[in-house]
């Protein structure tokens, strides 16, 4: 069948308005699903939402014809405010510049409400890495990051923490085998998981086309600083929520994403931001979506679908490794760490970006992992309102990748390996310990955010190639 041929003409002819952007999204929407169906019929879908466009609001493909047919989206430059937002820098002596000044171009947005920076920041695209931002009624997709939902997730096992040393050949094995890095490792048999019956995959468009991806890398984990390690975890306080006794266990930590899934969520409404909320040069990236616009609500579910599928993936590799183990775990404990929320703040309903930051409400545990060679730790949050209820996500950088690759060589990697007794898969200098900021120093800037319950050692580490 040939191509769609569609015109202006034709939408005027059955009544469309020639005010305003609704006959050209109109025909980018039906070229873009309905491009090898006929003409008459593509023109009675649209002349169907034009009698009760009140009744598309929402749907996937005709959901942005019959906003702009009801309440068109309003389009203009926007400007920075003059004065910023409150905010607090923990650990502000061990920031680079570059992320503070980050923080507060964000903090000049005209809905951003309150910010923090995190003693792990470091600069980022949009918001800096470790940077927590409150903004009214909008969400920003540079604010939450390219890969959505990223996060931490530690599984702690009734195993003793001497096998590592004893077995190390069979765990090494054991991450081989079940674990997948990157864009083109997957796994050959594929876990069923009920986030694929998810409607959003069928709503939505832009996330129906990546429904292949999402399957094939369930279970799978990106490249980067993304890992799966066996370590040993220290539980070191007697009161801690998962009801674990005090002492050393085997331990499985992870850390990914959502994959191409979350990847290409964020380019696609990064770029629908950057068109409806154009700002000036510097703060670019941080353009948002009205929450209240049809584009907004779909980035939300979007994003909130890409979230959950990270944690699928973490749940699967855990699985996994759980039944190579041949055991089920005490405890499991997780977090995002690249996401935003709905909370109240200061007695208002807020979006809280946290783009590298883990969630610390009061009681809420965490896991902030070190390096490859350094500890990370189970942390219970205390509610602090100055950081936004917020702690770091990691070390955070020192050296950029491109800095970490000019002055670190693989034999003063091997050096730190040996002398701290960590077995490494994979890895590029890019994510050499050195790269890294000093855990201790970071946990330090940051006792008024989390209490320590536990920590977990890194041993046998997996990453990308």
């Amino acid at each position: 069948m040939a191509k769609l041929k569609l015109r202006g003409k034709d939408l005027i002819a059955i009544g469309y308005p020639q005010k305003g952007k609704v006959i050209s999204i109109a025909i980018d929407a039906m070229l873009k699903h309905y491009k090898r169906e006929r003409k008459d019929k593509v023109v009675q879908r649209l002349q169907t939402v034009l009698k009760n466009p009140e009744k598309y609001l929402g749907d996937g493909i005709f959901g942005k014809i019959a906003e702009e047919l009801t309440t068109p989206v309003h389009i203009e430059a926007k400007q920075l405010e003059t004065k910023r937002a409150p905010f607090t820098i923990f650990g502000e002596n061990g920031i680079q510049e570059e992320a503070k000044h980050q923080l507060y171009t964000a903090l000049k947005l005209p809905v951003a409400k309150a910010g923090a920076l995190m003693p792990d920041g470091h600069a980022g695209y949009g918001l800096p890495i470790g940077g927590v931002l409150a903004t009214k009624d909008s969400v920003i997709p540079y604010g939450v990051g390219v890969d959505i939902g990223c996060r931490m997730c530690l599984s702690i096992y009734d195993i003793p923490a001497s096998y590592l040393d004893g077995h190390k050949d069979k765990y090494v094995n054991m991450l081989q085998e079940h674990t997948k890095f990157g864009g083109y490792e997957t796994h050959k048999r594929i876990n069923d998981h009920e986030i694929f019956e998810r409607t959003e995959f069928k709503d939505i468009p832009t996330v129906k086309k990546l429904f292949k991806k999402a399957y094939r890398q369930l279970g799978s984990s990106g490249g980067g600083n993304h890992f799966v390690e066996f370590g040993i975890v220290d539980v070191s306080d007697v009161n801690n929520e998962f009801n674990v006794p005090i002492g050393k266990y085997l331990g499985v930590l992870s850390h990914s994403g959502s994959r191409g899934l979350g990847a290409n969520i964020a380019k696609h409404y990064t770029k629908l931001a950057i068109q409806q909320t154009p700002l000036p040069g510097e703060a670019k990236n941080l353009a948002w979506l009205d929450l209240n616009t049809h584009d907004g609500q779909e980035y939300w579910l979007a994003m909130n679908l890409a979230g959950d599928y990270a944690s699928a993936c973490h749940h699967d590799i855990h699985k996994r490794l759980g039944k190579a183990l041949g055991a089920r775990p005490l405890a499991m404990v997780e977090n995002h760490h690249n996401f935003a929320w709905k909370e109240i703040v200061n007695g208002e309903e807020l979006i809280v970006h946290r783009k590298g930051a883990t969630p610390a409400q009061k009681g809420v545990l965490g896991i902030i992992p070190g390096s490859m060679t350094a500890p990370g730790f189970i942390v219970r949050g205390t509610g602090n309102v100055h950081s936004l209820q917020s702690a770091s996500h990691g070390a955070g950088r020192q050296l950029s990748r491109r800095k970490a690759k000019q002055t670190i060589t693989q034999s003063d990697i091997k050096k730190q390996l040996k002398d701290h007794g960590v077995t490494l898969i994979g890895g590029g200098i890019d994510e050499a310990p050195m790269a890294y900021k000093n855990i201790h120093h970071v946990m330090a800037n940051q006792t008024e955010l989390v209490e320590v319950v536990g920590s977990f050692t890194p041993k046998i580490v997996r990453m990308d190639k």
